[in-house]
């Protein structure tokens, strides 16, 4: 890969971690139609992949973003792309954290977190639905439907969710 390129894609991750409210796989579509459609560095599958490896990993789910570097261009890619990533949504995060915390009681700070989580969650179904449609057949796109419609309707815990997806899938069903 060329070095513009390299700083093209840097760039970009950049500007997602600005975006990145809700943490960075809310913008995980932006950074498939770069890398896997655009930019051509990892698959379909390799994309996926690394979305998985992060969720079921201990930690920090952003590690996708190491993965999906490393898939692209070793060790300096992993790093390259996860400082990325990561370097101007915590510094912006610091800020506004302590703006926000002494100016906690005007309305403009309160309306402006009510007026967040509609974004964060348009930005975690746009995720969802490249994860779902990257994976041939119906029943992906059924099981997804099913799942985010448990979470907001119920109060089934989480990892229920999880243990069950991991079941389905040890089963080969998904």
């Amino acid at each position: 890969m060329l070095s513009a390129d390299w700083l093209n894609l840097l760039g970009h991750f950049l500007l997602l971690s600005l975006l990145s409210i809700g943490g960075a796989i809310t913008v995980a579509s932006d950074m498939h139609r770069v890398m896997v459609d655009q930019m051509s560095l990892i698959s379909d599958a390799q994309f996926s992949a690394a979305i998985a490896i992060a969720q079921a990993s201990p930690g920090p789910n952003v590690l996708f973003v190491a993965v999906m570097g490393y898939q692209a261009a070793g060790i300096a890619g992993a790093v390259a792309i996860l400082i990325a990533i990561m370097l101007p949504s915590t510094t912006l995060a610091l800020f506004a954290a302590r703006w926000g915390h002494e100016r906690r009681h005007w309305l403009s700070v309160r309306a402006f977190k009510a007026g967040m989580a509609p974004m964060v969650v348009g930005l975690l179904m746009a995720t969802g639905w490249i994860l779902a449609t990257a994976i041939e057949g119906w029943h992906h796109l059924v099981l997804t439907a099913l799942t985010a419609l448990l979470v907001w309707k119920s109060r089934l815990h989480l990892l229920v969710l999880v243990v069950a997806g991991g079941v389905l899938g040890a089963l080969g069903w998904i």
